[in-house]
């Protein structure tokens, strides 16, 4: 049987994920009264995107985006083109890691050849879309989960790996310890087809427990 693509996610279907969250889960339901609900946090469903996930790998949001934004004030604009024009060396040059400086030329490369085409991946069942993604070096699981997330709008994801949601779940279930993978596929299944809905919930418990609520 052929996958189905869900609707996006927007503010009608985001409204009607969280009735229904709250209607399963107190826990959720008590971040819902305590914040009210959690923004959509999208990204544009683009290269410049996936570059900015990569840089965001292993390090915080703030400091990636200081480094991103230094690359486009180098680079004059942020494209394939302009990665692949650089090089890996001049990338380093301009304050990525070796490893972040190959992952975000391969990247340009399978763009720029077609290997990727990421204005195809809306339109491809996920399992599909995913493993374009998965075949570009530096882009794990995670990378990808994030990407689905934001800038394609799935409603039911879960980003495995994610550290923040990690602290969140082990904050609002009241575990002993920060929960591993299986058991946060566990916990989150209980909450399809909604997970994404979900993530949002546990990212915003994680940034209001630490004094970072989201202006906007």
């Amino acid at each position: 049987m052929t996958e189905s693509i869900p609707r996006p996610l927007d503010l009608d279907t985001l409204q009607a994920a969280l009735t229904q969250l709250a209607a399963l889960d107190p826990d959720l339901d008590q971040i819902i009264r305590q914040y009210g609900p959690p923004p959509l946090w999208t990204r544009e469903p683009e290269f410049a995107t996936l570059i900015q996930i990569i840089l965001e790998q292993q390090i915080s949001l703030k400091a990636a985006q200081t480094v991103y934004q230094r690359l486009c004030n180098s680079l004059g604009e942020m494209s394939p083109q302009a990665i692949l024009e650089t090089g890996e060396a001049g990338l380093r040059d301009r304050g990525l890691t070796r490893q972040k400086s190959r992952y975000c030329h391969e990247l340009a490369k399978h763009v720029t050849d077609g290997r990727l085409v990421l204005a195809q991946l809306e339109h491809l069942p996920a399992a599909e879309g995913r493993k374009a993604l998965l075949a570009v070096p530096g882009l794990g699981i995670w990378s990808v989960d994030v990407y689905y997330m934001t800038a394609l709008r799935h409603p039911d994801i879960w980003p495995r790996g994610d550290l923040a949601l990690a602290a969140a779940m082990q904050e609002i279930k009241g575990l002993e310890a920060s929960p591993k993978h299986d058991e946060q596929a566990q916990i989150s299944e209980h909450w399809a087809p909604w997970r994404s809905v979900a993530a949002r919930l546990l990212w915003l418990h994680y940034l209001a427990k630490r004094g970072q609520l989201p202006t906007v």
